[in-house]
């Protein structure tokens, strides 16, 4: 493999997780943003109706960021294909796990 592509894959390899781990962050803030507006709808005792339109607002941003974390994805498969054909990439090598993230959250365990 070339230095050139080695340099744009060690690149990819890392910008693509990141960018994964960008979109969920803004899933969870727009989420808890959601979530918020609701109850303080329900906690302060305002008609339902007041406020709903920046609820509706929301809610189609919040499926534009479920769409653009489909499309990343389909883009994530993609580049896997090209690594494949132009960098000679293993076909069982695996992803690395994103090197930075987005948040500074942590999942720690799981309920199974």
């Amino acid at each position: 493999m070339s230095y050139q592509i080695k340099i744009a894959t060690d690149q990819i390899k890392q910008d693509v997780p990141l960018t994964e781990a960008s979109i969920d962050e803004a899933l969870i803030s727009v989420s808890n943003l959601m979530s918020t507006l609701i109850r303080a709808r329900l906690e302060t005792g305002v008609p339902a109706a007041t406020g709903q339109g920046a609820v509706r607002r929301l809610a189609k941003a919040q499926m534009a960021l479920v769409e653009a974390s489909s499309d990343v994805l389909r883009v994530h498969g993609e580049l896997l294909k090209v690594g494949r054909e132009y960098a000679g990439m293993d076909v069982h090598e695996t992803c690395p796990p994103a090197q930075a993230t987005a948040g500074e959250g942590k999942l720690f365990s799981v309920a199974a």
